[in-house]
């Protein structure tokens, strides 16, 4: 089984204006929409949209929390989210008025107590589980939580994804995540120099694996992605063509389909392509990428 964790999921009210917004006057929407969202169950939609049944685990509050965990279960996902029993999950509004405009929420403070209801549920985890942790962490969350949780989940046989930034990454490694998925930006943060050639990725790349990442997929926007495999091989690969309209979660997507594609072959090779397709699909369009979509693009890939 796969598991996402969405420390601090939210609701994206996503408001249309057909002017420029005015500070300090009444704007009036065109349009609007509630997305449900975080990176973690950005990540379970896409799975599913391939056919991969996944478990979101993470937290929510008061009756956005309730809507949240309602809406994602309308959509067919299955969840499993611990109950804060103070604040609310967070509303983010997006504000698009030819620039976009985002106020994002909080989100709940996250309690002791609440993490280690949501380690009980990872103890469940056993050999040939996927466990995927996408995003920041919280500020009422220590920033060795991912640490923490991979320590406790050591020697069990679990995969573990990570998709975060710096330190975040950096500190993982220790327990050989299955896969991380850094930019190259994000790489070149890591190893401390801007990275412009495929030569110099793989390099940085696999400098991360020594240091006991399994699998390092970077993904390079238009440039396509790069896949240093476990194995030592290096798998590149272009992007297909198309308009990007929304860069909001291609790279979960990217994971999500680099996950399913290598859970029902074993192929790193297919999962590149098959992830490039879902984080191009989502790119392409206004949400998140549909079966559709990823199967159009792969017959260009």
């Amino acid at each position: 089984m796969i598991y996402t964790v969405t420390f601090n999921p939210a609701i994206d009210y996503v408001v249309r204006l057909d002017a420029p917004l005015e500070v300090g006057e009444v704007n009036r929407a065109k349009g609007e929409d509630c997305v449900l969202g975080g990176k973690g169950i950005n990540v379970s939609g896409v799975l599913a949209q391939l056919g991969c049944e996944s478990v979101a685990l993470g937290f929510v509050a008061g009756e956005t929390g309730a809507w949240l965990e309602r809406g994602l279960a309308a959509q067919g996902l299955k969840t499993d989210f611990v109950h804060l029993e103070q604040g609310m999950t967070r509303i983010n509004v997006k504000i698009k008025a030819g620039q976009e405009t985002e106020l994002n929420g909080a989100g709940p403070d996250i309690p002791e107590s609440a993490m280690q209801e949501l380690e009980k549920k990872l103890d469940s985890l056993n050999e040939d589980d996927i466990l995927i942790l996408a995003g920041s962490i919280p500020a009422s969350l220590s920033q060795d939580t991912y640490e923490r949780l991979l320590a406790r989940l050591q020697g069990r046989g679990v995969r573990a994804v990570v998709d975060a930034t710096r330190d975040l990454l950096v500190n993982v490694l220790q327990y050989h995540p299955f896969l991380i998925k850094p930019n190259n930006h994000e790489l070149g943060e890591i190893v401390g120099r801007v990275l412009t050639t495929d030569e110099e990725i793989i390099a940085a790349a696999r400098t991360l694996q020594q240091k006991g990442a399994r699998n390092v997929l970077v993904s390079m926007a238009g440039d396509g992605a790069l896949l240093v495999d476990e194995n030592g091989e290096v798998h590149r690969i272009g992007c297909p063509k198309g308009k990007v309209v929304n860069s909001v979660g291609a790279g979960d997507s990217m994971v999500a389909g680099f996950v399913a594609g290598w859970m029902q072959t074993r192929s790193y090779s297919f999962a590149l392509r098959l992830g490039t397709a879902c984080g191009s699909a989502t790119a392409f369009s206004l949400g998140l990428a549909t079966k559709e979509k990823i199967d159009e693009l792969m017959k260009e890939i």
